[in-house]
Parts: C-alpha cells; structure tokens; sequence
C-alpha cells in the first residue's frame, strides 16, 4: 500500500506531500489543477522514461519520494533479495530527474539502475488510465491482458515455452546463416579448402626449415667436415705427436711440486681442468669421425622437402612461419562461413529437437490458455452485470498464428453488447462508455489476483453518467476492498462513494503557478460535489443533493 508520497519541482509542483490509507481514495479538481501531474509522477517514480521536460522551471532537478507498507510477497521479496536489498515491512523509493538527463533512483536508500525500478515497481501499483482503453483496442495487447490473469504455474509454463523459443531462435539462426554463407561465399570456401588440404598436407613443423638447411648444408660440406675433424683429432692424440699425451706428462710434473708453493698447486690445478677438458673433447671427436658418414640418399631426401617447403612458402609466405600463421587465419575464416566455429555440431538435427521441444509447449500453452479464457469469461461475465451490461457476451477467441515469444496463436477479444448480435471483435464495437466498463470490469476480476498494494484508476469514469456511473463508483470501491484504489475522476458518484478526497488547485501570482494539494473535510466535500452538480453557483438543492449522494455512498 502506498503510505506516502512527496513531490518537489516536477512541472507546476512547486512542493506536494500526500499521505494515504486504505480503501478508496478519489484526486478532485478543476482540469489543469495538476491531477494527473501526480499520477505521472508517481509512474516515474515507479520506472518510467523521463525527460527533463517534467522539472520544474528554474530547478535544477525534480524529486519524487513515495513509502509503501509492504504485504507478503515471495516473488517481490526475491527481487529486492537478488539486489542486496534488505527486505523490510516498508519500502521506500526515490528518484531524482537531473537537468543533464541523467536519473538517480534509490530503494531503501540504495542506488538501482531503471530496470530494477519497473522490476519492483510492477508489484507494487497498478495504473489505468485512458492509455489501458486504447490498448484495450488494440488486438495485439489482448493476449497480455489474458496472461496476467494467470497463476504462478501458468508463468512457469510461459517461461519453459520462452526460452525454449529463444533457443529455437537461436539455433535457426546458426543454421541459415551457416547453409547462406554456403551458398554466398561457395567460390570463396572451396578456394578455403584447396589452400587447407595443400598445407596441411605437407604437414609443415614450426622450425622445420632451419633444422633441414642445416642438416644439407652438413652433407653438402661432409668432406670439408671430415677433414677438418680428423685433423684436429690428430693434433690431440695420435701416436707420433700427442698433445694429449704431452698435457697429461706436465700435470703430472705440476702435480709433484705442489706441496712447495701454492702458485705451483694453482698452476698444477689449472692445468689439470684443462686436461679433463681437452681428453673430453679427443673423446667426443673421435665418437663424431667415427659416425661420419655421407648419406646420399637423406641428402636427395632433404632436398625434396626443402623443395616442397620452398613451394609454400613461395606461395602462402615470406617463409614456414608466415604459411603457418597463414594457415590458422584461413582455417578460422573457413569455419567462420561454414559455421564449424560452433564446434562439429549436428545444428539441424538440434533444429529439429527444439522445433519438437516448442511445439510441445505451445501446445500445453494454449490449452492453458483456454483455461485461462474459459475463467475469465465467467468473470467478466458477472463484472459487467454489475455494471450494467448484463445482456453482454464477452469471449475470448484464439486464432493460429505464427511462432513466436508469445505462442503460436493469436487471441482476441470479442464480445456482443446487446441481445441477438453476433459476437464481434472488441476493437470494432465497443463505444466509449462500454470500453470503460469493460476495462473496469478486467481489472476488477485481476484486482483478486494480481496482489498490487495500489491500484491507480485516472479518468476511467469518462463519458459515462446516471446508473452507470454509479455502478463505476461501486465497482472502484469494491475493489478498494482487495487493498488500495487512488482514483482520478469528474463524477460525483464516483466522488462520494470514496473513503478520502483530497482537493487540487492551481495558485498563480506574477511570478510564478503552483499546484497545491489538501485533503478535505466532510462539509468540504458536499461543496465540492454540489459544485460539479450546479456549477459555481451552488443552490440548497445541490448541497442536499450532494448530501445524499455522500450518505448513500
């Protein structure tokens, strides 16, 4: 229930404070007064788009506040749980419309993103005006309206059947854009796969073309090689003039004096390091001599791959790393236009599991809805007799329809207004008063459903008057029953039946025009009532009047 609310700076508001309480609860004045000023501000304050139109003149930001008492609501809690919002009795929501465009919105003093807003926003007031009548002409709003008449296992019906459609959205998706880049691009992906299939099947190795040039350069220079390695092993060990043999003769001289100075023991030391190492290098160069051979054939074979590595290179690159690199870049592009980048998926065979998984829960769908429909029905059927349109059929009706995140069916309303007509579509019978009644009679029958702690009516009394206004003025009230009905309205019926009225007047001076706002007694009232009756000269007669109607109400 909205407990209060405070507006400051939002169009002629200079500064307004209300503070409501249960039942029915009616927003007089004269047309300009700032009436449904407030109820804009209330829907901004609740998520709606705002412009910085709404601040005030020479303000430099509007404000709204509003507290709500909150009754038990899991799904509500949820929200407000998933954002970090402690979850208290009371709720309080503000938001600041900044000159530069830009909104602050706050929950219980915490900052929220618009999003959030409306998220919260939809569970605490409902707002009908004459915007929800031309919805309600528009066929296509139709299936929203049967929809919210449904319960928690219809929602999570609609849910399973709404991403099972994305999914299938999805995937269709993948699938033609895979089979048209393989129509558009076909020239292009068979050139794709010539170049794949050549490179790889020439399975090149990173660094393979340096290790194979050096390995030719090797047998191309084998003679050279020998040569110069056998001559160096013959410097170092052989059996006329062995370095080797020499080196070991001194470090064993070094070694004797060693214990007669320490420059000896150095140079003894030094000198036997550089004998291990030079009797490891004799070693290995006579294990090298003695495995040099020339291979003819792995240097024919060497020449070939080098051939065919110089082939790609000279064709894709500058040389092995820029084929490489160039085959990664046109292997990536090919599964770009064939899809394969989602993986070696059976996307068709997948397409046609998610076709079954929708058509299934379109099916279960639309009998819920048929459910649904058949209920309504029943409902409106007795809403409208109270309001006098007892001999009215209202139906609703489903036609196929084609996929989508609603179903694939499409519902309209249809209804006859008097005895022996045919049942025809609302948006092309139904006349302003009936339209009113009708609205009403919708939001009278999801009023025991929806929980909304406030249901906002503005203007939905137009063009109606006698017995019907006074049914309007009791249907309203009945379902301030449920919680809480804030009504904007011209009737006197609908005016006295309320449980509260505050008053609205648009004060001008030379420099400025304000709204202000003020709760009134009940002689007040009277007044005001035999003013809409007479006009501004009110008679007895019209205060004993509007008496009557306040007492009757």
């Amino acid at each position: 229930m909205l407990l209060d609310i405070s507006i400051k700076n939002f169009a002629i508001i200079e500064e307004v404070s209300l503070t409501f309480d249960k039942g029915m609860t009616v927003l007089t004045g004269e047309t300009g007064a700032g009436k449904s000023i407030i109820i804009d501000a209330m829907n901004l304050m609740l998520g709606a788009r705002a412009t910085t139109d709404v601040i005030r003149h020479g303000c430099p930001k509007a404000e709204i506040e509003g507290l709500f008492s909150l009754e038990q609501s899991r799904a509500l809690e949820q929200v407000l749980e998933e954002q970090g919002i402690e979850v208290t009795d009371e709720l309080i929501i503000r938001r600041e419309i900044l000159q530069n465009g830009r909104s602050v919105s706050r929950i219980n003093g915490q900052l929220v993103n618009l999003s959030v807003l409306k998220q919260v926003g939809q569970f605490l007031v409902d707002i009908h005006g004459q915007h929800d009548q031309e919805e309600l002409m528009k066929a296509q709003h139709h299936i929203r309206l049967l929809d919210s008449f449904g319960d928690q296992a219809f929602w999570d019906l609609k849910t399973a059947y709404q991403e099972a459609f994305e999914s299938y959205r999805t995937m269709r998706k993948l699938v033609l854009e895979k089979q048209r880049n393989e129509l558009e691009h076909k020239a292009r992906i068979e050139m794709l796969e010539y170049q794949i299939a050549e490179i790889e099947a020439a399975e090149l190795k990173a660094g393979e073309d340096r290790q194979l040039q050096q390995e030719r350069d090797r047998l191309l220079n084998h003679k050279q090689i020998a040569d110069t390695l056998t001559n160096a092993f013959v410097l170092l060990d052989n059996e006329d003039f062995s370095s080797l043999s020499n080196l070991r003769s001194a470090m064993n001289d070094l070694q004797s004096l060693e214990e007669f100075d320490p420059d000896y023991k150095e140079l003894s030391t030094n000198l036997t390091e550089s004998y291990y190492v030079v009797e490891e290098v004799t070693k290995r160069l006579g294990d090298i001599i003695d495995d040099l051979d020339f291979d003819g054939n792995r240097l024919l074979q060497l020449e070939q791959r080098l051939d065919v590595i110089h082939s790609m290179t000279k064709k894709y690159g500058g040389d092995l790393a820029h084929v490489l690199d160039y085959l990664d870049k046109i292997t990536e592009e090919y599964n770009l236009l064939t899809g394969r980048n989602q993986g070696e998926q059976d996307f068709e065979g997948q397409l046609k599991h998610l076709e079954k998984q929708l058509v299934s829960l379109a099916d279960q769908l639309l009998v819920a809805r048929q459910g649904l429909a058949k209920e309504l029905e029943a409902d409106i059927a007795q809403e409208l007799k109270d309001l006098y349109m007892e001999k009215a059929r209202f139906q609703v009706q489903f036609f196929k329809g084609k996929f989508n995140r609603e179903g694939n069916q499409t519902v309209e309303f249809y209804i006859a207004t008097n005895p022996g007509e045919d049942l025809k579509p609302l948006v092309k019978v139904a006349s302003g008063g009936e339209l009113s009644r009708l609205m009403l009679a919708i939001k009278s029958a999801l009023a025991r459903k929806e929980g909304k702690t406030a249901i906002v009516f503005d203007e939905v009394d137009t063009g109606v008057s006698g017995r019907v206004a006074q049914a309007i003025a009791q249907k309203i009230y009945k379902i301030g029953q449920f919680g809480q009905v804030l009504a904007i309205s011209h009737l006197p019926q609908v005016i006295a039946i309320a449980d509260h009225q505050f008053f609205i007047e648009k004060v001008s001076d030379q420099e400025k025009t304000i709204s202000r706002v003020r709760l009134l007694e009940m002689e007040e009232r009277i007044e005001e009532i035999a003013k809409m009756l007479a006009g501004d000269t009110v008679s007895a007669a019209a205060r004993a009047q509007a008496r009557e109607l306040v007492e009757k109400g």
